[in-house]
């Protein structure tokens, strides 16, 4: 349930309000607009009488939410939400963040020679993998914990933002410097892992499963947000399809969907969708045209020998070239 209180209305009658929603048992969301305050009423609603409270002289209208994720909705937060990282970067609220990196840390000389150069080209966050999960048990795993060190020199060295991907909550204590922590598609549907994500206050980027509705992707990030940490950013990375020529199929449409029930930020990873490096640009500024909040796009500066994941890495020399490009969409767009 949203009551939407009109403008004018005193923070001592919002409180007032507050507790007395609160004495029925439910939890109340406080989203503070421009020119309204909407409280979202969270838990078992069905002893509110909504015709008293929309009776009430400062409230503005009632709307009862059939939707079963809450804190994710648009209807209890009309506003973007911005994810703001300690150095200032934003993601969402028209911002557009563009993340780059490995998909697999592999070197030392590897990461700072990519990371520099995707910084060089305009990139805000550079990502990273340390714990990979793979198809195969026999498949490279990571560097783990050594390569999340590299990744930490190579913030030293540029600056920017990492993001890297969590697969056990256990190791939450190495990613204590992540800027961002990544929750992959494997595990978007990890309860447990999710809850535990809930009560920390680093952004948590969710990827959309393989095979899932946006419904359960939104379902995986209200776990988050009940937890009490509301700084996620959902992830379109493809879904499965009966299509055979690309890895997955891009859900374009799921970005203006999902900001149309959500107030999240909604980025998109064009190299996984595709699987195909040369579809990462066509893809990409697809996304950016169609309002994503920003792009997360694999770059190595061997494809041939990566690791992991070499068929859908971009060069650096390629990424320069998809960065402008993309920025010139942005700007026929804004237009």
């Amino acid at each position: 349930m949203v009551a939407v209180l009109k403008h004018g209305t005193t923070k001592e009658q919002t409180e007032l309000l507050i507790n007395w929603l609160k004495n029925q048992n439910v939890d109340v969301n406080v989203s503070e607009g421009h020119e309204y305050t909407v409280l979202g009423l969270v838990g078992n609603t069905r002893n509110i009488d909504v015709d008293l409270l929309a009776s009430l002289d400062m409230v503005e209208s009632v709307k009862v939410v059939s939707e079963p994720f809450k804190k994710c909705n648009r209807k209890f937060h009309p506003d973007d939400t911005v994810v703001t990282l300690a150095n200032g970067t934003q993601i969402g609220g028209g911002s557009f963040c563009m993340i780059a990196g490995p998909c697999s840390v592999e070197t030392h000389d590897q990461i700072i020679l990519v990371a520099e150069r995707v910084k060089a080209a305009g990139a805000n966050v550079l990502r990273g993998g340390a714990f990979k999960p793979r198809t195969s048990p026999y498949d490279f795993q990571g560097l783990k914990a050594e390569g999340l060190e590299l990744l930490m020199e190579a913030k030293k060295v540029t600056g920017l933002p990492l993001i890297s991907e969590i697969m056990n909550i256990n190791h939450l204590d190495m990613f204590e410097d992540v800027d961002i922590i990544q929750v992959g598609a494997r595990n978007m549907q990890n309860f447990e892992l999710l809850k535990e994500l809930g009560r920390t206050h680093h952004p948590i980027l969710l990827k959309r499963g393989l095979a899932n509705t946006m419904k359960e992707l939104l379902m995986s990030a209200e776990y988050i947000m009940s937890g009490g940490n509301e700084n996620v950013i959902l992830c379109e990375r493809g879904i499965r399809t009966f299509e055979t020529y690309t890895r997955n199929t891009l859900d374009i449409s799921a970005v203006p969907m999902l900001h149309d029930l959500s107030h999240l930020p909604v980025i998109v990873d064009p190299s996984h969708a595709s699987g195909i490096a040369k579809l990462v640009r066509p893809c990409a500024l697809a996304a950016a045209a169609c309002g994503a909040d920003g792009l997360m796009i694999e770059v190595h500066n061997d494809p041939i020998h990566a690791l992991c994941d070499g068929a859908q890495s971009l060069t650096p020399d390629q990424y320069d070239e998809v960065a402008a490009t993309v920025r010139k969409v942005l700007a026929a767009v804004a237009q």
